[in-house]
């Protein structure tokens, strides 16, 4: 079976989305198909997103969660319904990943969810075994070591001296 590479970009530096979204760029230039779904970005900047749906439709970007604040600073029950969407993100992702609806897809993001265990890393893998030829980026701070075992390529990004 032509399976798809996994590459993850982790740490706690600034540049994993650029990274990530640049690598998908980079793809676009190729004649490639890019899907690319955010998670726990609640407190960023509108216009970022902006910029990349103009790439649209061989870049599109999806965000499935509702709130404009971080994660952790949502109430109990705000995160009971910001989980809810993350789960619907994940089910789409495995409907992208089974159907091949493109060749690279990037999980911004999904790192996090293990921080915030709303996601285990073994749910993880499972998300990613329904891959077949499409490439997975993975980002996010946390460098998940079992998802690791899998990757064809690993990135660390770290922040040096002060911002």
């Amino acid at each position: 079976m032509n399976t798809g590479k996994i590459e993850i970009i982790y740490g706690k530096g600034h540049g994993k989305t650029a990274m990530a979204l640049g690598k998908g760029l980079i793809a676009v230039a190729k004649q490639k198909k890019v899907v690319v779904i955010q998670f726990l970005k609640g407190g960023q900047l509108p216009e970022r997103i902006d910029v990349v749906r103009r790439l649209e439709p061989e870049m599109s970007l999806f965000r499935f969660e509702k709130s404009r604040c971080d994660f952790e600073h949502l109430s109990e029950e705000a995160k009971q319904e910001e989980c809810r969407n993350i789960l619907n993100a994940l089910n789409y992702a495995k409907k992208v990943l089974t159907t091949g609806e493109c060749d690279l897809l990037i999980l911004d993001g999904v790192l996090g969810l293990l921080d915030q265990e709303i996601f285990q890393e073994e749910d993880l893998i499972r998300l990613l075994d329904y891959r077949s030829g499409t490439d997975v980026i993975l980002t996010g701070r946390t460098f998940p070591s079992k998802v690791a075992l899998f990757a064809n390529e690993i990135e660390c990004i770290n922040q040096v001296g002060a911002d």
